[in-house]
């Protein structure tokens, strides 16, 4: 491929202008797409985390003996 191929091609018959801004939105949502799942994966195991700290925490003040029954 040679220089002015190329550069025909990036030109896209005159019609670059509406050619490459869809090819970049294009890109764009399929890389939120991809992303969207996996940060909200990561939300939701540091949600999940915190909760089971908080239960356990809960759980360890019930059982432990209050100073008043002794």
């Amino acid at each position: 491929m040679n220089a002015a191929s190329l550069q025909s091609f990036l030109a896209m018959g005159g019609y670059a202008v509406y050619v490459w801004p869809a090819y970049s939105v294009f890109f764009i949502v399929l890389l939120i797409d991809w992303l969207a799942p996996l940060l909200r994966r990561r939300r939701l195991l540091r949600e999940l985390r915190a909760r089971m700290a908080r239960q356990d925490a809960r759980k360890e003040r019930t059982n432990r003996p209050s100073a008043a029954s002794t």
